[in-house]
């Protein structure tokens, strides 16, 4: 077809009823008339699909759309229904339809109704259906998701490798390739494998300037912080992303007893119900999605306020991919993502049941993970530099728009150390990814290093005085810089650029910031609200020491029998004023809180009076009743006798979470009689002396009794003493 023939822009406003195109769909539309291979990189909510739709409208022939989401290609089918009065301008073909609904399907195709054949990768293998296209008129074909082809992309599907062999036995006809996500690694992959490198390539910016992002350290209390940012957002929409389904369940149940209204959403749950929350979201009848990525495929909410990932996702592209739900309409969008390393590991250990080369890969993707939470340079910068983009954070369009811009850490000179970094890179001859250059310039020996005998050159350790991390996030800066390249073909492996080749020769200043150390909590201690959002009031928190010590002299009782620190630190938080307010607080359950509670609320509350405080409402985080069952079942269970060991099994706990469940049970309050259990591995002289030393001691910490003792009890021995004694004087 000539594109003189036609007038775009009156087709655009015939079928879409739009005056003009957006961003690069004018371009891609008039490469695909003139019948070029076309190659489209646009980000979610460009307009990607109108990019074959147009042009498959006016063409002659049959256009084939490849989909792998069946959801998708529904929508799609229904939403080009819409535009015509004949049915059978789009059809999908897959494994659903009936004999009679394929034979509606070739009917149209042959008769030139249909205009869009959607189908899935598998659909397109079944010889009858090749067969059959093979002597209709394709106008071209369309690969939508193309970074599917790739084992770099976040999604791969190894039947997208087959397509290029199908489409050159259907017919010399032109293909598009589309995708929303795309590396530099993955766009060669994507043109390799559709035998396409003559394609004409349209990239699109991948800049979303009204999102925010954020990355937080991943505490224990992550919950009371996920409930305190929604609250601060109410009556907005949002989704959180969780890995598990378990953790779907947990946190959207959470949210529901604290009064917020959220679905879960979960490829576990039946259709039914998955469409039913996916509308509710949709009629805003819920505020929050709870959801593993399986939700948001095809999902189009324009006015979605805040993308939560309770666990980090296993590659940028799925980041980018789902931050990218927030904010479609221009409007804010807060991108926030709880992080720890130990997250990481975990994803990690998953992998390695993974066949080596998947390994490999999967390792690869989650450090690049791993380096955007650390570092503490722009985050919009560091996100479009993995795309291929360059970004200016002086001037470019969102540069304040980020956590680490807002609140930048003190930068400090390492011209000299860039310049170490690049010489290594140059003289280890281009061989080493970056963790063997970081090796190479502490003096570090590992395989690969020896094998090149790297460890026997003058430069190796030259860079000792710096520790890996530091190393580690001078090569992030470095490579956004663009002194540094990582080769696409040997993925990871470090080259100096030619700007590269100049720094060595004149180096001039480069100002680097360190990344940031994400601590977490210790385990042992569950950690207050205070450490996750705000502190301790430490004048409130020294009069209720006070308080305690004068109660537990009163009793005859070590100060920690009558409340915990920890529980003393959240009341110097939450300031609660009544009984039942105190049974909120970390540690303090009814019956500790009716036995001790009095004096310590009637305290707090002339403390807030006197100090005119404003008491927080959302910082009581209220807990499910998971736990609670579990605690009933060890009460019950103990009260009948039964063997811990059995306990434990019967819960899939360790004996370590068995006692660390009773720990809290007596702790806050509740009696337990152990003293059957104890019996049988403590004589009568050696309770005793475990309990006078508790009666004495200042602390109740395991450390200091393992240390007075020096070996004679175990930990799991002093634990137990320390349940039956906290059960007997305390409660």
């Amino acid at each position: 077809m000539n594109l003189n023939e036609i007038d775009i822009h009156k087709e655009l406003k015939k079928y879409f009823g739009f005056n003009q195109f957006k961003g690069l769909q004018e371009q891609v539309i008039k490469s695909i008339i003139t019948r070029n291979n076309t190659f489209v990189i646009m980000p979610t909510g460009g307009g990607k699909s109108l990019c074959y739709q147009l042009p498959a409208l006016i063409q002659e022939g049959t256009a084939i759309v490849v989909s792998p989401l069946i959801a998708l290609m529904k929508n799609q089918v229904d939403a080009i229904r819409s535009l015509s009065s004949e049915n059978g301008i789009a059809h999908v073909l897959n494994s659903s339809l009936t004999k009679t609904e394929i034979n509606q399907v070739k009917k149209d195709i042959t008769s030139g109704v249909t205009k869009l054949l959607y189908v899935a990768p598998e659909s397109l293998t079944k010889e009858e259906y090749v067969e059959f296209l093979q002597n209709v008129k394709i106008s071209f074909v369309a690969i939508d998701e193309a970074h599917c082809i790739s084992e770099w992309g976040h999604d791969f599907r190894p039947e997208y490798r087959n397509l290029k062999a199908i489409i050159k036995l259907i017919g010399d006809v032109p293909v598009i390739g589309l995708t929303a996500t795309a590396t530099p690694k993955v766009q060669e992959d994507i043109l390799k494998n559709l035998d396409m490198s003559d394609a004409v390539t349209f990239k699109a910016s991948f800049n979303r300037p009204n999102l925010f992002y954020e990355v937080r350290t991943k505490t224990k209390n992550i919950e009371s912080d996920i409930i305190r940012f929604i609250k601060q957002h109410k009556g907005k929409s949002g989704i959180i992303y969780c890995l598990s389904r378990k953790k779907v369940e947990e946190i959207a149940e959470v949210l529901q007893v604290n009064g917020i209204s959220a679905v879960p959403y979960h490829a576990g749950l039946d259709a039914k119900t998955r469409a039913k929350h996916q509308d509710m979201f949709l009629m805003e009848d819920v505020d929050v999605v709870v959801a593993t990525i399986a939700f948001g495929m095809g999902i189009d909410k324009p006015d979605v306020r805040f993308v939560i990932h309770h666990d980090i996702p296993k590659s940028l592209e799925s980041y980018y991919q789902e931050t990218g739900r927030g904010g479609r309409d221009g409007g804010e969008g807060h991108c926030l993502a709880y992080y720890s390393y130990k997250d990481v590991e975990k994803l990690e250990k998953f992998m390695s049941g993974k066949p080596v080369a998947e390994q490999e890969i999967g390792f690869a993707l989650l450090q690049e993970v791993v380096a955007y939470a650390e570092t503490s340079m722009s985050r919009r910068k560091f996100l479009l530099h993995y795309f291929g983009e360059e970004f200016d954070s002086e001037t470019g369009e969102g540069a304040d728009m980020d956590d680490n811009v807002r609140n930048p850490k003190t930068k400090i000179e390492a011209q000299d150390q860039v310049k170490l970094l690049l010489e290594i890179v140059r003289d280890t001859k281009h061989l080493y990814k970056s963790k063997e250059i970081c090796f190479t310039l502490i003096g570090r020996v590992n395989a690969m290093i020896k094998a090149h005998r790297t460890d026997s050159q003058t430069f190796f350790g030259k860079g000792s005085k710096f520790e890996e991390r530091y190393w580690m996030a001078l090569i992030r800066q470095v490579l956004v810089a663009g002194l540094l390249t990582k080769d696409i073909e040997t993925y990871g492996i470090l080259k100096v650029s030619e700007k590269g080749h100049e720094f060595i020769k004149n180096p001039t200043s480069f100002m680097m910031s360190e990344d940031h150390e994400y601590n977490e909590a210790e385990d042992d201690a569950i950690v207050t609200a205070s450490k996750a959002g705000g502190t301790a009031d430490e004048a409130l928190m020294a009069m209720l020491r006070e308080l305690r010590k004068k109660v537990a002299k009163k009793l005859g009782v070590p100060p920690f029998v009558v409340f915990q620190d920890p529980s003393l630190e959240d009341m110097a938080l939450k300031y609660p004023i009544t009984i039942d307010e105190l049974t909120n607080t970390h540690g303090v359950g009814e019956g500790k809180a009716k036995k001790y509670g009095k004096e310590f609320v009637d305290l707090i509350e002339r403390y807030v009076e006197d100090n005119d405080i404003i008491r927080p409402d959302d910082l009581v985080v209220k807990s499910t009743g998971a736990n609670s069952a579990n605690k009933l079942y060890i009460i019950q269970n103990i009260d009948r006798k039964l063997s811990l060991e059995d306990i434990a099994k019967a819960k899939g706990f360790t004996m370590d979470n068995l006692l660390k469940e009773m720990e809290q049970i007596v702790y806050s309050g509740t009696k337990l009689n152990i003293s059957y259990w104890v019996n049988e591995i403590l004589d009568e002289e050696q309770q005793e002396e475990i309990h006078d030393y508790f009666m004495e001691s200042e602390s109740d910490k395991i450390e200091d009794a393992l240390k007075e003792f020096d070996g004679d009890y175990d930990i799991e021995e002093l634990r137990l003493m320390r349940i039956k004694f906290i059960s007997e004087v305390a409660n």
